[in-house]
C-alpha cells in the first residue's frame, strides 16, 4: 500500500491506494483522516481501494502553494470527482462515506452521477442541521480556536464508539479511543473550524437523493447515538434502490469497530461474496 500526493488543481490530496479491480473510494469522517480506515485494508483483496485525506485533513495540508481552504461539502464532492480523473479512473466507482464522508458521498452522487456505480452510506443522514445544531457547531469552532483540539476530542470520542458494557469490554476499545484522540489532535484548527462551518451549512439531501437510481447500501451501528438506526430506516424509504445493514455492538464508526462485518456487507452488496446470507 502506498500514499501519494495527487494534484487536483487548487490543492493536493494525500491518497492511499492498493488492490486492483472495481474502484472503491473510502471517505473519512470528521475530524479524522484516511487512517481511520486502517482495519479495512483487506477489502483490497477484492477491490481497488482509493482512500484520500479530504481537503485540509491529514497530509492533504501539505505541499501545495495555491491550496484553497475547505469551504463546503459541495467542494469536497468536486474534489472526489477531480481525484478520480487525476487517477485516470474512467469507469464509475463505488463511493463509500462515513458520517461527514457520507455527506460528501451523497453530493458526489448528485453532482457527478456518472462517476458513481454504487453508493455506500455509513452512519450518516440526509437531513440538514437544525438551527440549534448549527449554533452548537459555531460555539464548538470558537472553543477549539481558543483552547485547541483536545476539547473537540473530549466532546466527540465518547459519542463515536458504542457505549454498551460488551463494547466497552472489548480489548480494542482503549486502542480505538487512543487512536481517535491522536487523529483528532493531528488535524489543523483551521480545517476543524472550516469543516464545522461546512457541516452546519450543508443542505438537506432528502429530495435530491430520491432521484438517485443506482444501488445504495446503508450501514449503521445499532448503538450509534449520533445517527441512530431509525435515521437509516427513513433514508431507506426515500431511496429508489437500497438495502440496510444494522451492526450490533457498534456505534458511529462501524468500519473501525466491526471491520469484518463491514467487509462482508460491502462485498456481498457488490457481488463479491457467494452464498452469503442477505443482511437486513
Amino acid at each position: 500500500m502506498q500514499t501519494t500526493m495527487v494534484s487536483i488543481g487548487d490543492t493536493s490530496l494525500a491518497v492511499q491506494t492498493c488492490g486492483t479491480g472495481q474502484p472503491l473510494v473510502l471517505l473519512h469522517a470528521f475530524p479524522l483522516d484516511h487512517t481511520m480506515w486502517h482495519r479495512n485494508v483487506p477489502l483490497a483483496n477484492h477491490l481497488r481501494l482509493i482512500i484520500p485525506d479530504q481537503r485540509g485533513f491529514g497530509r492533504s495540508t501539505e505541499g501545495h502553494s495555491k491550496t484553497k481552504p475547505l469551504s463546503s461539502i459541495t467542494q469536497l464532492a468536486d474534489d472526489v470527482a477531480k481525484l478520480l480523473d487525476a487517477l485516470h479512473i474512467d469507469e464509475p466507482a463505488v463511493i463509500a462515506g462515513i458520517s461527514m464522508g457520507g455527506y460528501v458521498a451523497q453530493h458526489v452522487a448528485v453532482q457527478h452521477p456518472e462517476k458513481v456505480s454504487h453508493l455506500v452510506l455509513i452512519d450518516t443522514k440526509f437531513s440538514a442541521d437544525t438551527p440549534e445544531a448549527r449554533a452548537s457547531r459555531s460555539d464548538l469552532a470558537a472553543t477549539v480556536g481558543r483552547v485547541g483540539q483536545k476539547v473537540l476530542a473530549d466532546a466527540m470520542v465518547p459519542n463515536l464508539l458504542a457505549a454498551t458494557d460488551e463494547a466497552r469490554s472489548k480489548p480494542e476499545r482503549v486502542e480505538n479511543e487512543q487512536f481517535l484522540r491522536k487523529l483528532i489532535s493531528a488535524q489543523s484548527i483551521a480545517t476543524i473550524q472550516a469543516a464545522l462551518g461546512a457541516l452546519a451549512d450543508r443542505p438537506d439531501m432528502s429530495e435530491p437523493m430520491q432521484h438517485f437510481k443506482k444501488p445504495v447500501l446503508l450501514i449503521c451501528g445499532k448503538e450509534d447515538t449520533i445517527t441512530p438506526p431509525a435515521v437509516m430506516e427513513s433514508m431507506e424509504k426515500i431511496l429508489p434502490q437500497s438495502q440496510r445493514v444494522i451492526v450490533s455492538e457498534a456505534g458511529h464508526l462501524v468500519p473501525l469497530e466491526a471491520p469484518t462485518v463491514f467487509h462482508e456487507a460491502v462485498l456481498s452488496f457488490l457481488g463479491h461474496l457467494k452464498n452469503t446470507d442477505e443482511h437486513s
